[in-house]
């Protein structure tokens, strides 16, 4: 394995609109979303795995997560786990752990990956992230893995790719904000937008030039601390001084500024995951097209459903077409798919009972 590949892996949202398996305390990333035997960051870690070192694989969470980050992947060490002491988007936490590589090796070329995504042909996938840092290590070059649209989504941000470049790597014209369904549609229609997937390829110099470069602000406090990173007073540092850094996302505080920006498009299966409904598409149906998930099912005149228990619970529907069914512990959730996107509101309303 090369040891100048590196992977930094975000796992600290809280995937609210998979509620009520998905919390605060416990989020979806340390959930068995799909059945599998493994959570998603399991899943995730273990496909970065197969291309980079796993001594070289950082993990970016919540303070409250960091227990969880170590049960779950017992190969990864306390200095390996990056903690935000406050919530950041995702420019600083990016910041801070390239920082951190910098310091290790100069050299380093690494991969920005969410840690609950789902990739189904990882071979596929460890190809795609090859030919990126094989692209990176030769070119100043700040790069994403854009994902082929398979239909007009409104939930998803756009990447416009220049028509006439015939290369594999495409220069990326603009990142585009998420669409109506008119504007989504002829996105497909024109043949040049990907869908953007949060998936970031870069060397380490590229990465902290850019930062330099547009936002001198948020680089001038996090290479205050540049002399304790890797190193016992770091921890000190971050918590003093991680709050101060603007809420942004890499998006708009690097990607969409910067000149030197490239895409490839994917060419493996991909789904973030995002909702109930997402879910249901990845999984196996039956012949009503229901999905189910850890439970034992009597159902009669169902159709179109996901339905999810825990410890294989007989659960018994008649009735019911196109609906999220979720048991778990203190919460049932009966709720229709065509208002999954409500679910965050709803999460927001029983936190408060």
């Amino acid at each position: 394995m090369n040891k100048n590949y590196y992977a930094i892996l975000m796992a600290g949202g809280v995937g609210s609109r998979f509620w009520p398996v998905s919390t605060t305390d416990f989020p979806k990333q340390f959930h068995d979303m799909l059945g599998s035997g493994d959570t998603l960051i399991q899943k995730t870690f273990s496909r970065l795995s197969k291309l980079i070192p796993v001594e070289n694989i950082l993990i970016l969470t919540n303070e409250r997560y960091n227990n969880l980050v170590l049960e779950q992947l017992p190969m990864v060490k306390q200095e390996q786990v990056l903690l935000e002491p406050a919530m950041r988007n995702t420019a600083p936490c990016i910041l801070y752990a390239s920082l951190k590589i910098q310091k290790q090796n100069p050299e380093a070329v690494m991969v920005v990956a969410p840690s609950d995504h789902w990739i189904e042909d990882e071979d596929e996938f460890s190809r795609n992230l090859q030919q990126c840092f094989d692209f990176c290590q030769k070119e100043s070059a700040l790069m994403t893995l854009g994902i082929q649209p398979t239909f007009p989504n409104t939930g998803f941000g756009y990447i416009e790719f220049d028509k006439s470049d015939s290369n594999p790597i495409k220069k990326v014209n603009q990142f585009r904000e998420k669409p109506d369904y008119e504007t989504a549609k002829s996105f497909l229609e024109a043949g040049n937008f990907l869908w953007n997937g949060g998936i970031f390829i870069w060397s380490v110099k590229s990465i902290t030039e850019a930062f330099e470069k547009f936002q001198p602000q948020m680089n001038a406090l996090f290479q205050l601390g540049f002399e304790s990173y890797n190193t016992p007073n770091e921890k000190q540092f971050i918590n003093q001084n991680y709050q101060n850094a603007e809420n942004v996302s890499i998006d708009y505080a690097v990607m969409e500024k910067a000149k030197n920006v490239y895409v490839l498009p994917a060419t493996f299966d991909w789904n973030d995951l995002g909702t109930w409904g997402s879910l249901h598409e990845k999984l196996d149906k039956d012949d009503n097209n229901n999905t189910v998930v850890n439970a034992t099912v009597i159902l009669e005149n169902a159709s179109n459903n996901i339905i999810r228990s825990e410890a294989k619970k007989l659960v018994v529907i008649d009735g019911l077409d196109d609906y999220i069914i979720v048991d778990n512990e203190n919460v049932l959730m009966i709720y229709p798919k065509s208002k999954e996107q409500d679910i965050k509101r709803i999460t927001a309303m029983a936190n408060k009972l």
